[in-house]
């Protein structure tokens, strides 16, 4: 933005404690006069000069002692405003260079300015905060776009593989490069479906309305019944009703990632998936528990990172795109909420979403 150039904050200061010091002097020198006149040491005549008195040969002598003391006092003022309000303004030219920095692309740099909490560093801690955020989302954000480019890479490259192979030879079952086509295309659609989620959910470009937990779960459950019967996996659910408040899309797209996720990375034949539900003094909760494998602490951090596929990254057939905790963590976050993951010592793991509760109904929202 362009702005005219004007005078900076120090020299502006500079003239405000300068202009506040010849003040203070102005009205020392008028309180004196004021003195003089109410004891009567100040006294005219008839024809308004002032009469000899011991109040106008002290005023006489004064006088010139008096411009000498304004002339230095204005002095005083100007150079010793200029120091201090450079001392005072120096936390402010360390973050004005940080924010330069900053601005050139440097995320790195904090100011960390020393001293005692005042507005200035306050400023300045609140600014290495933000800049700390903002360094570890840039580098996430390179973290998924390289992922993302390889994910989506490996689908095109394999179907420019298959169509290589069927041009070289015509005798090849083409139904099965078909279906192979088909599988890998399937995939390369689910992924960039899921990317496109993520990224409205950063948007925040939802609308907030009542959303009880309980029946998402209810309905995701249902949805992945039949998976979970391929599977072998039993699913329980139970829990009263839940109210939060957000997007109704958003939220039973966290819960079916949920279910689905303890679905597939499950017992074969013989596992189980617990869905509960719960309400807590300011926050809601939507608990996902399966069985499994033991999984290490280490390796339950990493869950949540984009195209993080369980202890290995493979495709299978119902392995998902790797997005699916990614998309779960983003979702709670812009509900303001938190994601908790914690392995089980039995064996497989427990995700734990917190969400706000709902505001209590006043008599007058009831009325209303």
């Amino acid at each position: 933005m362009d702005r005219q150039p004007g005078l900076s904050v120090r020299v502006k200061l500079t003239l405000s404690y300068a202009g506040f010091l010849m003040l203070a002097g102005a009205l020392l020198l008028a309180a004196i006069g004021v003195f003089l006149l109410r004891e009567g040491w100040l006294q005219t005549n008839e024809q308004g000069a002032w009469r000899q008195t011991p109040g106008t040969t002290f005023v006489r002598g004064f006088a010139p002692v008096a411009a000498a003391v304004m002339v230095f006092l204005l002095i005083f003022g100007l150079l010793g405003g200029w120091i201090l309000a450079g001392r005072m303004l120096a936390p402010l030219t360390r973050i004005t260079d940080a924010t330069r920095m900053a601005t050139n692309g440097s995320l790195s740099h904090r100011i960390r300015l020393p001293g005692r909490r005042d507005e200035f560093r306050e400023l300045a801690d609140a600014f290495d905060t933000m800049l700390a955020r903002l360094e570890a989302q840039v580098a996430e954000q390179q973290r998924f776009a390289a992922n993302a480019s390889h994910e989506l890479r490996t689908p095109l490259a394999i179907s420019k593989t298959l169509l290589e192979v069927a041009r070289a030879d015509p005798d090849h079952d083409i139904g099965e490069v078909i279906a192979r086509l088909d599988a890998v295309n399937t995939r390369a659609i689910d992924l960039t479906e899921a990317l496109l989620l993520l990224s409205r959910a950063d948007q925040r470009s939802f609308t907030r309305e009542p959303v009880d937990l309980s029946l998402l779960a209810e309905e995701a459950t249902e949805t992945l019944l039949p998976l979970a019967e391929r599977h072998g996996v039993t699913i329980e659910t139970s829990g009263d009703i839940t109210p939060t408040v957000g997007s109704q899309a958003l939220l039973l797209q966290l819960t079916t990632n949920l279910v689905h996720n303890a679905i597939v990375h499950n017992l074969p034949g013989k596992g189980t998936v617990w869905v509960t539900t719960g309400v807590r003094p300011r926050t809601v909760v939507l608990t996902v528990e399966n069985t499994g494998e033991k999984l290490t602490p280490q390796l339950v951090s990493t869950l949540t990172e984009p195209f993080q596929r369980g202890t290995e990254r493979v495709h299978t057939d119902h392995a998902g795109v790797g997005l699916g905790l990614a998309i779960v963590k983003r979702i709670a976050q812009v509900h303001d909420g938190s994601l908790t993951l914690t392995p089980r010592s039995e064996g497989g793991l427990r995700i734990a979403v917190h969400l706000p509760a709902p505001p209590p109904r006043t008599a007058d929202n009831e009325d209303t």
